[in-house]
């Protein structure tokens, strides 16, 4: 793990012993799980420890002095192989976490590495954000809702700022593209009552594309209309003409 040690300490993020061991055996169920079916690109050790682990730990760097995951409602929305979710929780093994995964075979992955590691206050559901934006346990319910490669950034706060309580925050991890999917959002923000913080570009170790933290306010309640139904979001999407 020696390459995930170095671009933590680059990124000022420790890794203490119980987190090495927690993370390797999580990269080892992901290069054995992946021979049965495709959950990410990414096989090489090196690629997992990098584009996956470090790149989901960057999203340390978008909280403020002093202010922890600890306690928080998180909910990672298309999640995946459980990025960058599971990854936070091995580290601040103290928030409650809701991975949200619409492919079955990825969920069951997701519960056999929740079991497998002894993750505790993690909740598994197999769904779409859209259906699940509607549902009164989830709506407005999180202190943060987390995205990673999911969709351009009008689409993806359709998704995110229904889940969040107002003064909660979205947290999008994006490319090179992020300062102009920023500003195409303005639009899909004011109608989902949100608004940009701040983005906090991220350099990894051995990546030359600079990535990109896009941190969102949620200043007022959505109105109930948001999200659309499945679908709608991504084929029409909140963009002003």
């Amino acid at each position: 793990m020696q390459e995930l040690i170095a671009g933590a300490q680059e990124l000022r993020i420790s890794l203490r012993a119980e987190h090495l061991d927690a993370l390797r055996t999580y990269q080892h169920q992901l290069i054995e799980w992946n021979k049965r079916f495709n959950l990410t690109a990414i096989t090489d050790e090196t690629g997992i420890q990098i584009r996956h682990f470090l790149d989901s730990l960057s999203c340390l760097l978008a909280l403020e002095s002093g202010e922890n995951f600890a306690g928080k409602r998180i909910i990672d929305v298309g999640t995946g192989a459980g990025l960058p979710g599971i990854p936070l929780k091995i580290v601040c093994p103290g928030m409650k976490l809701t991975l949200l995964e619409a492919t079955a075979k990825k969920t069951h992955f997701l519960q056999h590495v929740v079991d497998e590691l002894g993750l505790e206050d993690v909740t598994i559901i197999h769904g779409r954000a859209e259906e699940l934006g509607h549902d009164p346990t989830h709506r407005q319910q999180y202190d943060w809702a987390l995205a990673r490669a999911v969709a351009d950034l009008p689409i993806l706060m359709e998704y995110l700022l229904p889940l969040l309580q107002v003064s909660g925050r979205a947290l999008a991890q994006k490319g090179e593209s992020a300062p102009a999917e920023a500003h195409r959002s303005d639009y899909a923000l004011k109608q989902l009552g949100g608004q940009i913080r701040r983005l906090i570009s991220v350099d990894l170790r051995g990546i030359n594309e600079t990535r990109y933290l896009v941190l969102v306010d949620k200043i007022a309640a959505t109105p109930e209309r948001y999200p659309r139904r499945p679908g709608m979001p991504s084929k029409r999407p909140l963009i002003s003409e």
